[in-house]
This record gives structure tokens, C-alpha cells and sequence, in this order.
């Protein structure tokens, strides 16, 4: 009985512990393309339908739990004194692939608008250099997302 018992709640933990890590992914992955899309003081309709559309992509969710996780990411970045929390996050939950489709996501939301504003090329660096993303992938990165947006 008592391992019974002891078997449920380990089990009940680790899935609550699983939902967990995945909305802490999926907050601090939103965070950090919000803070690509606003960091020029503009977020464009473009950025925004682009990260929706990155988001729902990655995360495999519906629009309003797009829109949610999208309203709280803004709240937590509001609140937050830097990107570091996001990143951190991002370290411990995200392999390199990952790290590496979240900072091309970056570039996709930076070339949306159509144009690249050297405040959000700065914060791409920066959080790249945060995730130990390597040089050669970042310029990879970057260079997908403009050919893919047909960027200059």
C-alpha cells in the first residue's frame, strides 16, 4: 500500500514537473522573440504575426494559447531586469538544435518588417552569445532568415 502511494506521487511530480519545464520552454522562448520584436520601440503587425506563427509552429498550440503564452511572455519580460532569467531557462531546458531554431526565429521576427534595425541584431548577438551558440551558426542563422525573407 504505502508503495503504491509513494509510486503516485513520483509519478504525479514527474508529470507535473514535465508541464512545467514545457511551459517554462515555451515562456522563455516567447520572451526572448518578444523582446527581439520590441526591442526598436515598434512591434509591427509583421513581427507579431510572425512570431504567432513561430510560436504555434514550435509549440504545437491552438491561437488563444498562442495569444496567452504571448500575453504572459510580455508580462515577464515587463518585469524582468534582463534577458538572463530567459536565457537561462533556455540553457537548461533547449539542446543545441533548439538553441539554434530559436535564434534563427530571432532573425525571422528581426527581418519581418522588412528591415533590420541594429537594436535587434545587438539583442540576437547577445542572447546567442548567452545560449553558446556558436559564431558560425549565428551568421547561419542570420543568413537563412533574410534569404527566407528575401531581406537585403
Amino acid at each position: 500500500m504505502i508503495a503504491a502511494i509513494k509510486k503516485f506521487f513520483e509519478t504525479e511530480i514527474e508529470e507535473s514537473a514535465g508541464q512545467l519545464d514545457e511551459h517554462k520552454r515555451q515562456l522563455a522562448c516567447a520572451a526572448l522573440l518578444i523582446e527581439v520584436a520590441t526591442i526598436d520601440q515598434e512591434f509591427d503587425a509583421r513581427e507579431f504575426e510572425t512570431m504567432q506563427g513561430i510560436l504555434q509552429n514550435k509549440f504545437d498550440i491552438s491561437a488563444e494559447e498562442c495569444a496567452e503564452l504571448t500575453n504572459l511572455a510580455q508580462q515577464e519580460k515587463d518585469d524582468a531586469s534582463s534577458t538572463y532569467q530567459f536565457t537561462r531557462l533556455v540553457n537548461d531546458h533547449f539542446d543545441n538544435q533548439e538553441k539554434f531554431d530559436l535564434v534563427k526565429a530571432m532573425w525571422d521576427i528581426a527581418y519581418a518588417d522588412g528591415q533590420l534595425d541594429k537594436y535587434e541584431e545587438y539583442i540576437i548577438r547577445k542572447v546567442s552569445d548567452l545560449l553558446y551558440v556558436a559564431h558560425g551558426d549565428f551568421i547561419r542563422a542570420k543568413h537563412a532568415a533574410r534569404s527566407e525573407r528575401g531581406a537585403d
